[in-house]
């Protein structure tokens, strides 16, 4: 019995040592980027829209007219739009706008479209947003069934975290969704792709 009360105020003692381990919550890092504000592009393509003024326009390393790239430096991460002239291809284009979303399903948690449909402008398309580890966070096409075809695709220079992405993946997305309620089709005579 006397061993026995040493031994409870051994481990007591014990017990109430400072070196005690306690799990850290689990946390995420905090980015803030700035607000966006935004100003007409200055393009010259059969088409324009607003953008974010902390974006920095280069034409596309393709070479071809109206293939452009709008960089985010301090994202990381660039929307790359193309744009086709409608020749008697309309369905081909649609099929390869919304092929393209589906080839980050292997990766993808879930990818959601949304239609946009702007009677005013003569625009419509698709918007789709991309959760989980895909390469691309967000897509959409815009078309006016006739004339012009554009695509735009996100994509970050880092390997696809999603959680580590999701705030510059957000500050992206809600800019192509800018992008697209300001997008108009311009009619430029010298540009006839």
């Amino acid at each position: 019995m006397k061993y026995c009360g040493f031994f409870l105020l051994l481990l007591l003692f014990a017990a109430c040592g400072e070196d005690a381990t306690t799990p850290k919550p689990r946390a995420f890092l905090s980015l803030n980027y700035p607000e966006a504000k935004y100003g007409a592009a200055q393009l010259n393509c059969p088409y324009n829209f607003e953008i974010n003024t902390l974006v920095k326009i280069k034409d596309s390393r393709n070479n071809i007219p109206c293939w452009i790239d709008l960089e985010y430096k301090e994202l990381n991460g660039t929307i790359f739009i193309t744009y086709q002239r409608i020749n008697n291809n309309l369905d081909s284009l649609l099929a390869d706008a919304q092929k393209l979303p589906l080839q980050h399903t292997i990766k993808a948690d879930a990818i959601e479209g949304d239609v946009y449909t702007n009677k005013l402008r003569d625009v419509y398309g698709m918007f789709y947003e991309v959760s989980g580890d895909a390469a691309s966070q967000a897509q959409f096409y815009l078309t006016d069934s006739v004339n012009h075809f554009v695509t735009a695709s996100a994509y970050f220079r880092a390997k696809p975290n999603y959680d580590s992405i999701i705030p510059a993946a957000d500050y992206l997305k809600k800019d192509m969704k800018h992008i697209i309620e300001t997008f108009s089709w311009e009619n430029l005579t010298s540009n006839s792709n």
